[in-house]
């Protein structure tokens, strides 16, 4: 398969998905498989599924919608607080949603009333990464209100952090989350099923041995699909961080200076800082861009380093001299780039899978 291009490796999503799946359980923790980062891919979403996650989780009400189409009908929930503009589109395909804003609860009740079906909500609570979320102090009232709305149940409570501000966490707003919890149960007569803690960011904080308290569901994206927590992107032990590899293809490789001339001011993307003269050098084009995917995100491999970008080109030089034009050139991601290039129209994906077929799979 030429051009650009994703190799995805379905087997290790679902290796790091059943691993965390059966190191969390033993803490009474169940796991939402975060797949929006994958634009919606059914087969990746299956591959989760397969390694035991409870439920599927997106923040874009279309990836949701792809993965109906491709008849995945397990529950999904959405994770960004709707849009009050497609209230009915998250009632129709989505079990449950995080909301935030009282009115965007009201247009779902409504449309929930027209569809004569009911529709579950997690409020979200504010506990200092600055993004969503109720303030603690407005908790109570809201979730009264929330209760009182008609085909509208209310199942608990989650918060984000280490996404905004990167507020990481701990013993202390963990500990709040669980307070506030047991506060709305003791306060409204109400029973909370869902206390859901956070994301990839919280494994490190529920793998130093702390106890859970109420929190029983995180919602996991970046550590299924790359290996690595989130707050120092360091490799979780037993998981694989290669799931993913960007593929590109060598349009050029000459050897060039690696000073510009001329009057120099802005590039395409801003002023460029100013290069140090290294002398000549064998500089190699790439048919990938900023277009296509973050290049400060991709690993290039050894003996190759990233010495810029534009919206097409990725421009490298290797130690071992010019390169063949048409051969390829293999990066790892970060979660950055692989969001962008799972985005991008012009990368390919190639999923392989041994429980499916031993071949690569062209979905681009």
């Amino acid at each position: 398969m030429a051009g650009a291009r994703l190799e995805i490796d379905l087997d290790k999503i679902t290796h790091n998905a059943r691993t965390l799946v059966d190191r969390l359980t033993p803490r009474g923790i169940s796991v939402t498989g975060v797949t929006k980062a994958t634009l919606g891919s059914p087969e990746i979403a299956r591959a989760l599924l397969e390694g035991g996650v409870s439920e599927l989780g997106d923040s874009r009400i279309e990836n949701i919608e792809n993965m109906r189409w491709a008849r995945v009908s397990q529950p999904m929930s959405l994770i960004r607080s709707p849009m009050p503009s497609q209230a009915k589109r998250v009632v129709t395909n989505v079990e449950l949603s995080y909301n935030s804003e009282l009115d965007t609860v009201r247009r779902l009740s409504c449309e929930a009333r027209k569809l004569n079906r009911s529709h579950a909500v997690v409020l979200m609570v504010e506990l200092g990464d600055l993004r969503e979320g109720f303030m603690p102090a407005d908790l109570i009232a809201a979730t009264r209100s929330v209760i009182a709305m008609p085909n509208i149940v209310f199942r608990g409570l989650g918060t984000n952090l280490a996404c905004r501000s990167g507020t990481s966490p701990d013993a202390a707003n963990m500990g709040e989350l669980s307070r506030l919890a047991t506060l709305l149960e003791s306060t409204l007569d109400i029973s909370i099923d869902t206390v859901s803690g956070g994301n990839s960011a919280n494994l490190a904080w529920i793998f130093s041995g702390a106890p859970p308290g109420r929190i029983n569901n995180l919602r996991l994206g970046e550590a299924i699909l790359l290996g690595r927590e989130t707050l120092h992107r360091q490799p979780i032990q037993g998981l694989h961080t290669d799931a993913f590899t960007l593929v590109a293809e060598v349009i050029e490789s000459k050897l060039k200076p690696t000073r510009p001339c001329g009057d120099i001011a802005q590039t395409a993307f801003g002023v460029p800082a100013l290069a140090t003269d290294y002398g000549d050098i064998t500089q190699t084009l790439l048919a990938l861009g900023i277009q296509d995917v973050d290049p400060d995100g991709l690993v290039p491999p050894s003996g190759t380093t990233i010495i810029g970008s534009s919206s097409d080109h990725l421009v490298t030089t290797s130690a071992a001299g010019c390169v063949s034009i048409g051969s390829e050139v293999r990066f790892e991601l970060n979660y950055s780039a692989l969001l962008r290039a799972m985005t991008s129209p012009f990368v390919a994906r190639a999923m392989k899978s041994t429980a499916e077929t031993a071949v690569l799979r062209d979905t681009g």
